[in-house]
């Protein structure tokens, strides 16, 4: 039998059901009834500090004030990086920033995959990168990202906004050895120095880039009418630009695509069914403010491109 003064104690020094339930050898269950019955007994609420959910409260900043009001911004997006791959979107974003000098490229989310990680069980015997692997990855080919745009731009902008995908590295970490919060390493944003992190990037007042928002077919035109402003989003694989008009002008939701092959090694749960899914990305341009009718960067054959009416070649990069 438990007693009040070691139920205390112990929830008092750790805080967390779970840290509690495994201490104590009872379920969470019964260590939130508990918990209820100690507030009720005594009016007073016991404090809380669950460690699986503070990478998500208080790791980096919800939102980044970018302010661009003239130039070019390049979002990219859901690039699950992958051992050995190098997409030909990828080779297409190194070339567009190469040759647009953006003030910002913003990783829109999901850079990193997680698929050793993920809730969801593997497709038979398929052999998965570790979480290592997939780190080094994504090191290797942001370091490209970043490594040409601070050549294209000595003071380019950096900006990861994280995605679900990503969200899994310190997840997994945090629900099950919570005791290792703040050590160095176990978050992603620690591995990747060049990369402002924060859950949504306001260009300016009037255009957010942010990993999702609403789901569905139609979440592009129900992006822009919900937010009440233009917002650039991935998640979705979709590569769109949907317009809005009302009485206070044009507004856009806009999809960036994947930078992954829709049918590479990161989707094989899609059983290589059809895919309502484009790689590539998306060429923000500002003028005074607004935003010009969003670019679209598209894969068009290996190694090549389609731009503005335009096919090019980007296998030299």
């Amino acid at each position: 039998m438990i007693s009040e003064e070691q139920f205390l104690e112990s929830w008092n020094r750790l805080k967390s059901a779970k840290l509690v339930a495994d201490e104590l050898g009872v379920t969470e269950r019964a260590v939130h009834g508990r918990r209820r019955r100690q507030e009720e007994k005594h009016g007073k609420v016991l404090p809380v500090n669950d460690q699986r959910w503070v990478y998500r409260q208080h790791i980096f900043p919800n939102k980044v004030d970018l302010g661009i009001e003239n130039g070019t911004v390049i979002v990219f997006s859901d690039a699950h990086f992958w051992p050995g791959i190098r997409s030909t979107a990828f080779k297409a974003l190194l070339y567009a920033i190469e040759t647009y000098s953006p003030k910002a490229v913003i990783c829109n989310g999901d850079a990193f995959d997680g698929a050793a990680i993920s809730r969801h069980p593997p497709m038979g015997w398929e052999k998965l990168p570790s979480v290592i692997q997939e780190l080094n990855a994504c090191k290797a080919m942001l370091s490209e990202v970043s490594e040409t745009a601070k050549q294209a731009r000595r003071n380019v902008k950096l900006i990861w906004t994280m995605g679900n995908h990503d969200a899994r590295f310190a997840a997994r970490l945090a629900s099950n050895a919570p005791q290792y919060v703040q050590t160095p390493g176990f978050k992603l944003e620690d591995h990747f120095e060049d990369w402002n992190f924060c859950w949504s990037a306001w260009i300016t007042e009037d255009l957010i880039v942010k990993h999702r928002y609403k789901g569905g077919v139609h979440a592009t035109h129900n992006n822009t009418v919900g937010a009440g402003t233009s917002i650039v989003t991935g998640h979705l694989h979709s590569l769109k630009v949907t317009p809005y008009a009302d009485y206070n002008g044009n507004r856009f939701g806009v999809d960036t695509g994947t930078l992954a092959d829709p049918y590479g090694p990161q989707f094989s749960y899609s059983e290589h069914n059809p895919l309502n899914h484009r790689s590539g990305f998306a060429m923000l341009t500002l003028k005074n403010g607004r935003l010009l009718w969003p670019e679209l960067f598209h894969f068009w054959n290996k190694d090549e491109i389609e731009f503005r009416g335009e096919v090019i070649k980007v296998g030299g990069y």
